[in-house]
């Protein structure tokens, strides 16, 4: 079947309204010719906001629109550590890149225009407590609470210990995670030993 031009912007438009932000990828998918894009960034109705990505001019921004961004960069990628932290409210450092964990072997994208710092995962420790949010109309995966706490005891020296501490901390208080939880992920993530202590401590 084949589209008018003034169905093909509508379509497009939609795709727009749906998904949050836009890659020429997804119109593909859609039938959609990606030269529709810059026919409609020119006219004003779409926003180009980064290197391949588009969006509405008067879609909702969020504070996780970041977020939105990089899992469009990444889509396999997750949300972790540092990011990860902010996001569940769990730390007062505010990353001004994204933290995302891609798996050992994966591609790495490359990206000058919008700061990514991807860790590498491998194994249970890349595919367990991912959870997905949508996040202006987008999936973003994100890694939990009490995952996300023994991540960071994991990579401690990169982030501090002292960030760990206080998402633990916090975490317990705010009853976002459980002791069964952060045990499951600590052995998991191997940090039992160095976190044992600390929850001890806590309880």
């Amino acid at each position: 079947m084949r589209y008018t031009s003034a169905e093909q912007t509508q379509k497009l438009l939609d795709l727009a309204r749906s998904s949050g932000v836009l890659r020429p990828r997804d119109l593909a998918a859609q039938g959609i010719p990606s030269h529709y894009l810059a026919r409609l960034v020119a006219q004003g109705a779409l926003l180009r906001v980064g290197r391949g990505l588009y969006m509405l001019p008067d879609a909702p921004i969020t504070e996780n629109h970041t977020f939105v961004e990089a899992s469009k960069r990444a889509p396999d990628a997750v949300v972790c550590l540092l990011s990860a932290l902010r996001f569940h409210g769990l730390t007062t450092q505010s990353p001004f890149q994204v933290w995302l964990a891609i798996e050992n072997k994966a591609w790495q994208p490359q990206t000058q225009d919008l700061p990514l710092r991807f860790v590498r995962f491998s194994g249970d420790a890349f595919r367990l407590g991912v959870d997905t949010h949508l996040i202006e109309g987008a999936a973003v995966h994100i890694y939990n609470p009490s995952k996300t706490i023994c991540d960071c005891f994991k990579y401690r020296l990169k982030i501090g210990l002292d960030v760990a501490l206080e998402a633990l901390r916090d975490g317990l208080r705010t009853h976002k995670c459980t002791v069964d939880d952060l045990w499951r992920y600590a052995a998991v993530c191997r940090v039992q030993r160095v976190m044992q202590p600390y929850l001890e401590a806590m309880l």
